[in-house]
């Protein structure tokens, strides 16, 4: 329910024990690598000192090929998984111990020749249909396509367009020559396929005529031989193709047992990656290397005994205040606070040494949502979605898991004050009982939102009384943990007693003559300490500035919490619309189709609307009161995995 402590950790190891040190460290997972780059700008430590580098470009290689692999299993062997599927688990040991790669390197290797034969049986396929399509106009042409010609005479082979006369053709090639013969092969829609054959002295001549009436060259290029006899070729070859294709798809079925055993071995290499990379924010000399980053305070017990395994010596220490803006934040939150991760991360992690929001903010924002969505069936999907994620997908940390817990969390609040206001995707039921009974039928409630909207508006106004002086106690509390007393005092303190002047003048106690005096004294306290240490006309400007910034934008900031009034009434409305218009053509069917439509769309618009805006009440009103943002997340060097939920 806080911040985790952190401690600094310096070492200076023996560099032969630096790659089992790294590995163990991993292992560990909680310790975090900082970088020691100062050294390096330190005239005298630069001298004896060196970044460590360690290559992981063959590694980086290896992972390569097994991913390649993979992809060519869920390309020609994919496997259906279930819906919302969990990753299984394996533990840690297993992905860093690499001890699988002799079973499956040459299964790898063999997946990624394959893929590229079949790329090349089909590219090899593409042309031979190519060949066939072109050679098919030519197949009773009884000469062959690459014929010479004798040493007197030539043979041609080309098409003209269907709609050539070849009388007028024969006509003008009689008045250039009358040593010539053409064959006409076939024609489609679009062509004359022919051969002309005529003495090589009237070549020239020849063509130039063709050309005229549109001649081009055939589009079976160098084929050689018979027409016929090459689509025969080509179709036996197809045949071919067809059956190593077959024998190759049939080989990757058999290498698919080796799919887990390759996802693993991905997860080793991607786990060396990540220690080379770390290995470069290492420090060395000669004959040792320096270490320093950043270990949780309830892990440095387990940290301490691997440590005195080897020849080592190091540090653990507290990191001071100055420090604290580069100190990385882990979270520590129950069960019923740990959905709230997902509001923090979006907004920023709270610096180290300050506090975490988590707790102080989830019974508001569980709350505001709830109201502002309040209606049991919408409750009751966000329940069944969140049960779904957390139970089905089982995710360890992350968005997912966040996202599962803080589902659960609003159905159940939104289907709590779904109760307390009646509705049930909307007035469904009343319409519903109506259509199938011809009776009125409504569910039992406390107030309506449509019709006590200024209730609603006023709960909705203290609520945000109440979340809002939530922020100033804490600002409060930290101001006194920090031994800042008088700036509590002067400001939290001077504001919670204007707050109860005001509400006395508003009973009329403490008045004289109709005039407030507990407010103004109040008043006069709270300016006096809103310019304290300040001197001549920057004391007369803090005023001003105290009454536009604290009490006008204390005022604005609390009517910002009118929003749940407005998103309850728009929710309501919109879902009330849609069940009407279902109702009208006084058909059930025709009910239920139009209802579950229209609810569909108000569920998904407010589900996205009410999260924005309960957002914008924490981050922007609440958060302003005390917290501290800035905060980085802590990262240590520990197994991490694509394709499994590592369990140590």
């Amino acid at each position: 329910m806080a911040i985790v402590k952190m401690k600094k950790l310096r070492l200076i190891s023996a560099k032969s024990q630096k790659s089992e040190l790294m590995e163990k460290l991993m292992l560990l997972g909680c310790v975090e690598l900082d970088s020691q780059d100062f050294m390096l700008y330190d005239p005298t430590l630069s001298e004896i000192v060196e970044r460590e580098y360690s290559d992981w470009g063959p590694f980086r290689v290896q992972r390569q090929i097994y991913d390649s692999a993979l992809k060519v299993l869920d390309k020609y062997a994919p496997v259906k998984t279930p819906f919302l599927a969990g990753k299984p688990e394996v533990s840690q040991n297993k992905i860093a111990d690499g001890g699988l790669e002799n079973r499956c390197k040459n299964a790898a290797k063999e997946l990624s020749l394959l893929d590229e034969k079949l790329r090349n049986l089909k590219s090899d396929e593409v042309k031979q249909r190519m060949l066939i399509e072109s050679l098919r106009p030519w197949k009773t042409c009884e000469i062959p396509l690459d014929h010479p010609g004798t040493r007197y005479s030539k043979v041609i082979f080309g098409t003209l367009p269907a709609e050539c006369n070849m009388d007028m053709l024969h006509t003008a090639l009689s008045e250039k020559t009358e040593e010539y013969s053409i064959f006409t092969v076939s024609e489609d829609a679009d062509c004359i396929y022919f051969y002309i054959i005529c003495h090589r002295a009237a070549e020239e001549s020849v063509m130039n005529v063709l050309r005229e009436k549109g001649f081009a060259l055939p589009a079976f290029g160098h084929a050689a031989g018979k027409a016929y006899e090459l689509i025969v070729e080509a179709m036996n070859y197809l045949d071919y193709i067809e059956g190593d294709r077959e024998r190759s798809q049939k080989r990757i079925l058999e290498l698919a047992a080796f799919r887990d055993d390759i996802k693993l071995c991905s997860d080793h290499y991607g786990t060396l990656i990540d220690r080379c990379e770390a290995e470069g924010l290492l420090m060395g000399t000669q004959e040792s290397v320096i270490l320093q980053g950043w270990v949780t305070e309830p892990e440095t017990e387990e940290l301490e005994k691997l440590l005195n395994e080897y020849d080592c010596a190091y540090e653990l220490s507290d990191p001071v205040e100055e420090e604290y803006p580069n100190v990385p934040v882990k979270l520590k939150n129950g069960p019923l606070t740990n959905g709230l991760n997902m509001v923090t991360d979006m907004y920023s992690l709270p610096q180290y040494g300050t506090v975490d929001a988590n707790p102080l903010m989830a019974p508001f924002f569980i709350l505001f949502y709830g109201i502002m969505m309040a209606d049991m069936g919408y409750g009751l999907l966000m329940l069944a979605i969140g049960l779904l994620v957390t139970l089905k997908l089982r995710p360890a940390e992350g968005f997912m898991k966040y996202f599962g817990l803080l589902m659960i969390e609003g159905g159940i609040a939104t289907f709590a004050m779904g109760a307390i206001t009646g509705g049930f995707f909307g007035d469904s039921l009343s319409h519903a009982a109506m259509l199938l009974f011809g009776k009125e039928f409504a569910l039992p409630k406390l107030f309506d939102p449509l019709n006590d909207t200024i209730l609603v508006l006023i709960g909705a106004l203290i609520l945000g009384f109440i979340h809002l002086n939530a922020g100033m106690a804490v600002s409060f509390y930290m101001k006194i943990r920090d031994r800042k007393i008088m700036d509590a005092l002067w400001y939290e303190g001077a504001m919670w007693l204007v707050f109860i002047s005001a509400a006395l003048a508003f009973l009329k106690i403490g008045t004289v003559s109709g005039c407030p005096i507990p407010l103004i004294a109040a008043l006069l306290l709270f300016f006096y300490g809103s310019t304290r240490g300040k001197k001549g006309v920057a004391k007369l400007t803090a005023i001003f500035s105290t009454v536009y910034n604290e009490l006008t934008g204390w005022f604005g900031d609390l009517l910002s919490y009118s929003r749940l009034m407005a998103l309850m009434l728009a929710g309501s409305v919109i879902a009330q619309v849609f069940n009407t218009l279902g109702a009208m053509p006084g058909n059930f069917i025709v009910f239920l189709i139009i209802a579950i439509i229209g609810n569909a769309l108000n569920f998904g618009l407010n589900l996205i609307g009410c999260y924005v805006h309960d957002l914008r009440l924490q981050c922007l009103e609440f958060f302003n009161k005390f917290y501290t943002d800035g905060g980085r997340p802590f990262k240590p060097l520990k197994v991490k995995s694509k394709f499994y939920k590592v369990t140590k």
